[in-house]
């Protein structure tokens, strides 16, 4: 596993699940995106190449494994998810979510640390 693959890899699933979820849900926090849901779905193509490149280098550390970027890609999904959510639609983490991001946080660390 190469480190340099695992880090970008990591970073660019991180950002593009911001910009994800600010694309979706943004509706709900800023009027603007809620009254230009066209020019909002014009992001698609730019996350989705985002996507393509941060799964490269996932499957480039993993030695041409697909699973371990998956895995990685899901659980800081549901990370950004959780921490935008609480934090700009003021939803609170419960003790189910908690234990869904722990287990997110889990998922991570197994695809990454396990041999």
């Amino acid at each position: 596993m190469t480190i340099y693959n695992l880090t970008i890899g990591i970073v660019l699933f991180f950002l593009t699940h911001i910009v994800i979820w600010i694309q979706i849900n943004g509706q709900f926090v800023w009027k603007w995106m809620e009254e230009h849901p066209i020019i909002m779905a014009s992001f698609g193509m730019p996350i989705s190449w985002l996507l393509i490149i941060a799964t490269k280098h996932i499957v480039d550390a993993f030695d041409g494994q697909l699973w371990p970027g998956r895995f990685i890609g899901f659980a800081l999904g549901m990370i950004v998810f959780a921490v935008l959510t609480s934090h700009f639609l003021h939803e609170g983490i419960n003790s189910k979510t908690a234990v869904s991001l722990v287990l997110s946080l889990v998922l991570v660390l197994i695809q990454i640390l396990w041999k």
